[in-house]
């Protein structure tokens, strides 16, 4: 049986017909919990004098272990499984979002204003003055998430069909927390180039772009082109998003542990676009300590393979993740399930920073953490202080849109980390509270709010 913890991406539904006898549904919450299922909600749907029907919702740690939950109710004597249903996938049955007009169209009149011929007159008024685009099309609150599906979440080269799924879910991310009308673009090509041209042809209808889960250093090319011949905020969220909500939980942790950013040693273990954002978003923030770590260990200047970006990093020590961990003040790990162990996390020094954020399994589970780890956070939502993008982007788009900026800079990308630490108060601030919470209503207006007056302090504002 799996040691993870039941969450609900694997969630199941089991709607199971029960004898109507007392003790029956006992036998089905303890077969469950001796499988180590997390029992959710449980709603009676019928029931008769002989026997009742019932759906029982039960997180599982993993699509076997539901499996293993389903097995252990079928050997139950006269408890019969109707249907089991995947959460996670009906969720999905259809896609997840949809477009939907905001004008009813009830009249002829209706109709002649929003089509032909009265949009005649919208499109003449274009043609003269192009900057109308932005008040009278859907430009102004529009954006384009852009992937070729070459680094899905943590799932590697998937294509862009499979990437699809993640990409809807960020559209609704934009709805939900930004009001902010994005629309999936999951490119069949993997080719620089191509890309590139393929978003500069498709930029008219969108004020700026996503772009997601697109491969490093392929990633870094695509995105500095694109913000040099365009003139819509380009923000590729795995590197951008992921540096402005580490650095937000970093500063708040450091207050806790009372030690300051240009004091401390930090170690990254992951040199991809994500591990590179971050580390050169807390170097602006102050951080003069930064031993970056991937597959070969230390990235050194005595290596000969270092790419322009992990060259950028590279320092004078050398060895492996062990060594670099020895007397660290803070880990950031942006790489892969595992790779830090409890003896490792020791060797760091007292009130030590832990980021484990390799999802869905962490670098190291907080359950083994060693008694020196002062904050312990990770890219899960079932333990304390998750480190989700979801915190930073649809705010800093909101507003980068509402000021018409041209660019997302790194000063804007600053701004929004200190805006997002500045939500959890001083008297609230404890180890398990660092970060505020992705429902924080308070985030994307706060984040708006920084982003627009660092685009404005820096000239990029054009509204």
């Amino acid at each position: 049986m799996t040691n993870l913890t039941p969450n609900s991406s694997f969630s199941v539904t089991l709607r199971l017909k029960i004898p109507n006898r007392v003790g029956m549904l006992a036998s089905v919450t303890q077969a469950i919990a001796l499988t180590g299922g997390n029992i959710g909600q449980i709603d009676l749907i019928e029931q008769t004098r002989h026997d009742s029907i019932r759906d029982i919702t039960v997180d599982a740690a993993s699509g076997e272990h539901g499996e293993t939950i389903v097995n252990s109710i079928k050997e139950l004597a006269d408890i019969q499984i109707i249907n089991v249903y995947d959460r996670t996938f009906n969720l999905h049955e259809g896609g997840k979002i949809s477009i939907a007009s905001r004008i009813p169209l009830k009249t002829v009149s209706d109709l002649a204003m929003a089509y032909t011929p009265g949009v005649g007159r919208i499109c003449q008024a274009i043609a003269q003055k192009p900057e109308e685009v932005y008040r009278l099309t859907i430009k102004q609150n529009t954006v384009a998430i852009v992937t070729d599906g070459s680094a899905v979440l943590g799932l590697g080269n998937l294509g862009p069909q499979a990437a699809l799924p993640v990409m809807e879910g960020k559209a609704m991310l934009f709805k939900e927390f930004a009001s902010i009308d994005a629309f999936p673009i999951c490119l069949d090509t993997q080719d620089t180039e191509e890309i590139i041209r393929a978003v500069k042809n498709i930029a008219p209808v969108f004020g700026g772009v996503n772009l997601e889960d697109i491969a490093a250093p392929r990633c870094f090319e695509i995105e500095r082109r694109l913000q040099s011949e365009l003139d819509i905020p380009i923000f590729h969220d795995d590197q951008n998003g992921t540096a402005i909500v580490t650095l937000a939980a970093l500063l708040n942790a450091l207050k806790l542990v009372n030690k300051s950013i240009n004091q401390i040693r930090i170690v990254i273990n992951g040199a991809g676009a994500a591990g590179i954002a971050v580390a050169r978003l807390l170097r602006k923030a102050g951080a003069e300590q930064i031993w970056m770590c991937d597959s070969q260990g230390i990235i050194s200047t005595n290596r000969t393979d270092l790419n322009p970006e992990k060259l950028e990093f590279a320092v004078k020590a050398q060895g492996t993740l062990v060594g670099a961990t020895q007397g660290a003040d803070v880990f950031i790990g942006l790489s892969k399930p595992g790779v830090l162990t409890p003896e490792m996390v020791k060797s760091m020094t007292k009130d030590a920073i832990v980021f484990a954020m390799a999802n869905p399994i962490p670098e190291i589970q907080p359950e083994l953490a060693p008694k020196n780890v002062a904050v312990m956070a990770t890219g899960r939502s079932d333990y304390p202080n998750q480190i989700n993008n979801v915190l930073a982007f649809p705010g800093v788009f909101r507003g980068a849109l509402d000021c018409r900026s041209r660019v997302i800079t790194s000063n804007m990308c600053l701004e929004a980390a200190k805006a997002i630490a500045s939500l959890v108060n001083t008297s609230d601030l404890n180890r398990e509270y660092i970060i505020p919470s992705v429902f924080d209503n308070r985030v994307a207006s706060a984040v708006a709010a920084a982003v627009k007056q660092a685009a404005r302090a820096e000239g990029n504002a054009q509204a």
